[in-house]
């Protein structure tokens, strides 16, 4: 049976439990095939990593200058490697998401956005008019998630399509 899923978005951020959501889409998803009376374009996977923005942590910034000086003063060479530590982290995490697919020959295509999370993966696919949304979920326990918030809660409630939440094999109620 063929399957009518155009665009497949899975959120990916380098923990295993993406990398299994990742996995598992591969697995049980049936893409839209390509025929030559159709007028639709064949189905895709959209791996989407969420970059957060650059910033230089407190520790680390010069601070304000005295007696009158800017305050909030950027160091050029603290951003410059802030930013190339990010683009290998993400590198890093798009190569190895290939490599999962590339076991499976899928249509795959990735795209990176800088932001938070939560607001940027709702943003793509409302842009992108996805028909699925997998994501992993981190199992944070109720404590944890009532300070850092939970990306795959929030997409739940404001993404535009299905959302489906993967949790890990591996994963243990935590507090």
């Amino acid at each position: 049976m063929p399957g009518n899923l155009g665009c497949v978005i899975v959120a990916v951020d380098g923990s295993e439990g993406s990398m299994d959501a990742l996995r598992w889409a591969l697995d049980n998803l049936k893409l839209r095939s390509s025929t030559p009376d159709s007028t639709e374009s064949p189905g895709y996977f959209l791996i989407l990593h969420v970059q957060s923005p650059p910033s230089i942590p407190v520790g680390l910034n010069p601070g304000a200058i005295p007696f009158g000086g800017p305050s909030n003063l950027e160091v050029p060479a603290f951003t410059a490697a802030i930013e190339a530590h990010q683009k290998r982290i993400t590198e890093a995490i798009l190569d190895y998401a290939l490599r999962i697919c590339s076991e499976k020959k899928a249509n795959v295509k990735t795209q990176v956005v800088i932001g938070d999370p939560k607001e940027k993966i709702c943003e793509v696919v409302e842009n992108l008019h996805a028909d699925l949304l997998v994501m992993g979920s981190r199992d944070f326990g109720r404590i944890k998630r009532m300070f850092l918030g939970s990306v795959s809660h929030y997409c739940t409630n404001h993404a535009q399509c299905p959302v489906m939440i993967i949790k890990s094999k591996d994963t243990s109620s935590q507090a």
